[in-house]
């Protein structure tokens, strides 16, 4: 990935078991809740949608803020560490990942902080932000920036993420896979800020065509 080195965030990975004890956590008095979403993210269970993917999305979201963009720090990190909350190969997951989110914050923040990062882990489902959501711009980019990956990361993920859906067969999971990849790509452009655009557009365009071309027409 173009400009791929995390920035402020020393997050070391070693033999896929990855130190979790430096990760950005904004809540103070709430370290049981970090614990209970990194046991969420570390179940074994778990393909893409794992530890790694977590730490990936917030040395993402500390890249653009180094390359100056401008979200709200607190709730898109909060949405970072929830939107993945539960994760089952089922549907609706973001949604139960906005509930948990609605009802384990309120006892550690505000009201507005708590209804900004369900509305930012909802966003998660189709990625579809407004140009001027700076919040979900941020959010959304960091998340979809794991397409813009070296090839032997992306295929990596591409094996992780079919992991997950090992109940399907392989021509539904095909066909579903295929139509997630479009309606992501179905737009002028995958990321929405200027960084996503200009530092990782093109890979991650590149990569999709590349498994596109290998899956039902």
């Amino acid at each position: 990935m173009t400009a791929a080195g995390a920035v402020g965030l020393n997050v070391r990975m070693e033999d896929d078991h990855p130190d979790v004890t430096d990760l950005p956590w904004p809540l103070t008095g709430a370290d049981a809740l970090r614990d209970e979403l990194l046991a969420a993210y570390g179940d074994p269970s778990r393909g893409h949608h794992g530890t790694r993917h977590l730490i990936e999305v917030l040395q993402r979201l500390d890249e653009l803020a180094a390359a100056g963009a401008r979200y709200d720090r607190t709730p898109v990190l909060l949405a970072a560490w929830f939107h993945d909350a539960v994760y089952d190969g089922e549907r609706d997951a973001e949604e139960r990942s906005a509930a948990w989110a609605e009802d384990a914050l309120p006892a550690h923040t505000d009201p507005a902080t708590v209804t900004e990062v369900a509305r930012l882990v909802r966003l998660t489902e189709h990625h579809r932000p407004e140009a001027d959501d700076a919040n979900g711009c941020a959010l959304s980019d960091a998340d979809l920036s794991i397409l813009a990956a070296e090839q032997e990361r992306y295929d990596e993920y591409v094996a992780a993420v079919r992991s997950e859906y090992a109940h399907l067969d392989d021509e539904v999971f095909a066909a579903g896979r295929a139509e997630v990849l479009r309606a992501l790509t179905d737009t002028p452009s995958l990321f929405r800020t200027a960084h996503g655009r200009t530092q990782w557009e093109r890979t991650a365009r590149a990569n999709v065509a590349r498994e596109l071309a290998h899956l039902p027409a």
